[in-house]
């Protein structure tokens, strides 16, 4: 058995340090010793009780750190000990029909179970050290810092949604929420060679997407930001619209911002779900076309990774706080505070 020593979410706005044992290494496995994990809105929601799940929760999907040890088959991989590496921690079944047709990532089965004997529910990345199929690893350039390779889960996670949209060169986007994935979406946008439009209140998120993307950004809070779109796109409307916010009402908002052929793209999860009222006459007159994104598939990782190892996407700028594995009950409350980007938790 191999000792691991984990960071739970164990009641409302409370974490702990667990100690806990799981079999050895499989043959195409991998152990890694965790160096970075990114607090992502999932974790933040168990901790702050807005997500109902069993606890003790062990989170932590956005993962870096460093190869410990490789089962008797895994050395196909590619990868040796000592080698840095992004770690992928979506699982998904491969049997179901979801995955069958090439859709893991709307996988039927949940992700919060244990994924080895001996662990916790949860994604598992919140340990001093995991142990994944070998095929969930993917190299880090020297270049970057364990806490910038943690992010490359949630770039994937926006890699999916921009390509679902399918941008073409010169189109007007706009991306409503400039927290982490609002960030993420304007510079992929931009680098599809699309013009970007930001709708935030916060003013400082504002100035930060102008810096790395935007070429603009509003306050919805200031105006009519409907109209405001309207304005810039030349009365025409945007081409392809993203709400990367938990807001029922920016979704109404976005369907009416996409002009005659836009898409919409619902991207934020909501909780609790809150109906809102769209305008079918708008959907239909306009041809909009309305569609979700949810998680990454393995493509959308392996884009992600090589975004960040080649400097195409930077992401030092949405770190807004790094602690390390022993004051996880800090790390956690400085993510749940108003304004707060990524917040990293460090080991080793």
């Amino acid at each position: 058995m191999i000792p691991v020593k984990a960071l739970a979410v164990t009641g409302f706005g409370e974490t702990g340090l667990v100690a806990l044992f799981t079999p050895a290494l499989g043959p195409m496995e991998a152990l890694v010793r965790v160096r970075a994990v990114a607090l992502c809105t999932l974790e933040q929601r168990v901790f702050r009780g807005v997500v109902k799940v069993p606890l003790p929760f062990v989170g932590g999907h956005e993962v870096a750190g460093e190869v410990i040890a490789l089962g008797e088959e895994a050395h196909i991989s590619g990868f040796k000990p000592g080698d840095r590496v992004a770690v992928r921690l979506l699982y998904n079944c491969g049997a179901c029909p979801a995955c069958r047709r090439g859709q893991s990532n709307l996988c039927d089965h949940a992700r919060h179970k244990p994924v080895r004997e001996g662990l916790l529910p949860g994604p598992g990345g919140l340990m001093d050290q995991v142990i994944v199929p070998a095929n969930m690893l993917f190299g880090m350039s020297d270049r970057l810092g364990f806490d910038e390779a943690s992010l490359t889960e949630p770039l994937a996670c926006c890699v999916h949604s921009v390509n679902r949209a399918q941008i073409s060169l010169g189109e007007d986007v706009v991306v409503i929420g400039g927290g982490v994935m609002g960030q993420f979406h304007v510079m992929l946008a931009r680098l599809r060679g699309a013009r970007v439009l930001l709708s935030e209140p916060m003013e400082t998120r504002r100035r930060l997407a102008c810096g790395h993307g935007a070429d603009r950004a509003v306050d919805p809070a200031g105006g009519d930001p409907v109209a405001a779109i309207r304005e810039w796109s030349g009365g025409q409307g945007a081409g392809v619209v993203f709400n990367t916010t938990p807001e029922a009402g920016a979704f109404a908002q976005a369907v009416l911002m996409a002009g005659k052929g836009g898409r919409v793209i619902q991207y934020s999860s909501l909780h609790p779900d809150v109906p809102t009222a769209i305008s079918p006459q708008h959907v239909h007159t306009n041809e909009v076309t309305i569609t979700g994104s949810v998680s990454p598939v393995v493509e959308d990782f392996a884009t992600a990774n090589r975004l960040l190892n080649h400097g195409l996407i930077g992401c030092r700028h949405l770190i807004s706080d790094v602690f390390p594995f022993e004051e996880g009950q800090k790390a956690f409350e400085a993510a749940i505070k108003p304004g707060a980007m990524r917040v990293i938790i460090t080991s080793g």
